[in-house]
């Protein structure tokens, strides 16, 4: 099966100018998402996580499924004031201003193995804040996993784990 068959292309969303690759129709379609949540397990299972960081929100729409799939634990990298509980955050730069990501203190322990998961690589900034994250609070960060990869934007190569990426686009 061709995941980009169910990828909508939305032009000049959210800004004019951009394409933005909408997942929703993918996640809609029962044997796509079977397909892609298949194909997404036997990329990550062979990094052997204890548990998926899913970063918000749409990279909890492939984490925690993929997390019962693979017989790990699931934990939510958020923006600020969403956790109960003590967080830990970290504040980032984007291109456009900075940003905030927070996971809760005692989310992983010293050691587990994880791979963060989001629907989509850009330019890298907010995965590469959400590994940075998780080693702060003493996780090892195996790798990064992804539906859809922009390749021009070369996320990838702010990044210092590997990637697994469903599809790539070009543009």
């Amino acid at each position: 099966m061709n995941l980009k068959d169910h990828i909508r292309g939305i032009p000049d969303f959210p800004k004019p100018g951009i394409l933005f690759y909408d997942i929703s129709t993918l996640l809609r379609d029962a044997d796509a998402w079977q397909v892609a949540m298949g194909r997404l397990a036997n990329r990550v299972r062979v990094y052997n996580p204890a548990i998926l960081a899913g970063v918000e929100s749409r990279g909890f729409l492939l984490a925690a499924p993929l997390a019962l799939k693979l017989g790990c634990g699931f934990v939510m990298l958020r923006k600020p004031g969403k956790l109960p509980g003590r967080t830990v955050g970290l504040d980032y730069a984007l291109e456009y201003g900075t940003d905030r990501i927070e996971i809760q203190a005692d989310a992983v322990s010293p050691g587990d193995r994880v791979v963060v998961v989001d629907d989509l690589l850009a330019t890298g900034g907010t995965m590469a804040a959400g590994i940075k994250l998780l080693r702060n609070v003493g996780a090892e960060v195996v790798a990064a996993a992804v539906m859809i990869e922009l390749t021009a934007l070369r996320g990838r190569e702010r990044l210092d784990v590997p990637v697994e990426a469903l599809m790539q686009y070009e543009d």
